[in-house]
């Protein structure tokens, strides 16, 4: 997973080049959608409950949201 969040130089100055690479590629959509149904499985096989995964997801949607906010 560390792949994932290797930028290089030229990513890290402009992020809309670094969305549009990343969109780009089929692989790597198919494995974000793989690696989402492991976990929601995973997590449901371990108790959680429906509402504790979406309060999950709204927490990383969070983290997701601030690291996209401009530095001012």
């Amino acid at each position: 997973m560390a792949h994932a969040a290797t930028q290089t130089s030229e990513t890290a100055k402009s992020p809309s080049t670094a969305r549009a690479i990343r969109s780009v590629d089929p692989n790597r959509e198919r494995a974000l959608q793989i690696l989402s149904k492991s976990i929601y499985k995973e997590l449901r096989e371990n108790g959680y409950e429906p509402k504790q995964i979406v309060s999950l997801a709204t927490e990383i949607i969070s983290l997701v949201t601030t690291d996209l906010r401009p530095l001012d």
